[in-house]
């Protein structure tokens, strides 16, 4: 019998969209199943926002990889051709922007149950921001416009998401309170720099291309308040 494949997902506080120096997509890419992977974007948190798309394909294109980019807003390819599409990739890379509307396209289209599929089947997900919050069970976000608690996910990572967790105003004092009061379940919050792996809902590796970035779990701690405990992590070097 064949073992099933580990199923794994990064969560990243950077990439190709703010970042010059690459690092973190370079790390993702050491993650990947194959020496030239297929590396899919998929933008729809954006909009599908072609400057997004293109910002991509520059920083993608030039690298040993197969990219391709996922549209929704313009969709173009059936249920059965999508499918195929997405469990061929070997990474989906999700952009940021709007979590809420992200997920409820993908809900339309069933691209939520394909993906999911595709993490069974060993595809590496990842993403920033919005890509980020997407896999677990909720997450904080500015979705709605002030940052709130969003109690909706994939499901794929247990536990609550929070990205932008030094970089925006806001961010700690409101995750943790929502992590308090049981508004979102214990998670994870990461600081701008960051990337966290995750094998089968374990956190595997944490790596910072920013000294002092860091990752945090946060957790309540049953009195009304919630505690948070560094994680430390690997700098990539450049």
């Amino acid at each position: 019998m064949t073992a099933a494949p580990a199923r794994r997902l990064a969560l990243l506080g950077g990439g190709f969209s703010t970042d010059e120096d690459g690092l973190l997509d370079d790390w993702v890419f050491g993650q990947a199943r194959a020496s030239r992977p297929k590396v899919c974007f998929v933008p729809t948190a954006s909009g599908d926002a072609p400057g997004y798309i293109e910002r991509f394909l520059d920083a993608f294109g030039p690298r040993r990889c197969e990219p391709s980019v996922l549209p929704l807003f313009r969709r173009e390819l059936d249920d059965a051709a999508l499918r195929s599409f997405l469990l061929a990739q070997d990474v989906v890379y999700v952009g940021g922007g709007n979590t809420a509307n992200l997920l409820a396209v993908w809900r339309t289209h069933g691209v939520d149950r394909l993906l999911a599929e595709a993490y069974d089947r060993g595809t590496l997900l990842c993403g920033i921001s919005a890509g980020a919050n997407c896999w677990a069970e909720g997450s904080h976000t500015d979705s709605f416009g002030p940052l709130t608690f969003l109690p909706d996910g994939l499901g794929l990572l247990p536990g609550s998401v929070c990205p932008h967790y030094d970089s925006e105003p806001g961010r700690r004092p409101s995750y943790r309170e929502a992590v308090a009061t049981g508004r979102l379940p214990a998670g994870w919050a990461l600081d701008d720099g960051v990337g966290a792996l995750f094998t089968d809902g374990e956190l595997a590796e944490v790596v910072t291309r920013a000294p002092g970035a860091r990752l945090y779990r946060v957790e309540p701690d049953g009195r009304g308040e919630a505690v948070e405990r560094a994680v430390a992590a690997r700098p990539l070097a450049p």
